[in-house]
């Protein structure tokens, strides 16, 4: 079991996210939370999962000269991904109905990024999984966004929500990946470091 491996090991969770907080308390796994400040920016030249793999290492390099010999430290980035664009975090009321309004009838690529570093190491991975809307209202949008402010959401959307549970017709890879954290494959790369 991940538990008693992880024995020696100190887990060290930089995310604010309530939800990554959560899959780590459901998965068994002790972690402490140490959170520092990164300006999110990325050069123009990323797609797709560069872009979240680029802000994962990031968020990890605010880390730099810290880690003891035993720390396992934990970032993560997620990107939704649609018409060649990236969705970030809506700044706002209008933000957000405008990305709730693109994604309406669509597919769209939700992709979480997970950098693993020690003090001598580091270990990137991600996942995506393919996200496909109904056709959604003006109403419904209205309604979920002035209810719910999904002002802290990639894509201005969150799955768990109201939003996802009327709206999301179809999902193509890990449900946990679109909300925060592809829970399987964290598990699976801690495994691995820790034999």
């Amino acid at each position: 079991m991940l538990t008693d491996k992880l024995k020696g090991y100190n887990i060290i969770l930089a995310s604010g996210s309530p939800r990554r907080k959560q899959f780590f308390e459901d998965m068994g796994i002790p972690f402490e939370i140490r959170l520092k400040e990164v300006e999110e920016v990325y050069p123009v030249s990323l797609k797709a999962s560069q872009i979240s793999d680029y802000l994962s290492q990031l968020k990890a390099s605010a880390f730099d000269g810290t880690l003891t010999e035993n720390d396992i430290l934990i970032t993560s980035d997620t990107v939704v991904w649609h018409n060649e664009k990236s969705l970030a975090k809506p700044d706002g009321y209008k933000e957000a109905h405008d990305m709730l309004r693109h994604l309406s009838d669509d597919w769209h690529d939700v992709i979480t990024s997970v950098t693993f570093t020690t003090n001598t190491s580091q270990k990137t991975v991600n996942h995506t999984t393919k996200v496909k809307f109904k056709p959604l209202t003006e109403n419904e949008i209205c309604f979920y966004v002035e209810n719910y402010r999904p002002f802290d959401k990639a894509g201005g959307y969150g799955i768990q929500e109201w939003i996802g549970l009327i709206g999301i017709e179809e999902i193509q890879g890990a449900y946990t990946n679109v909300v925060g954290l592809p829970t399987q494959l964290v598990y699976k790369t801690l495994m691995n470091m820790v034999v």
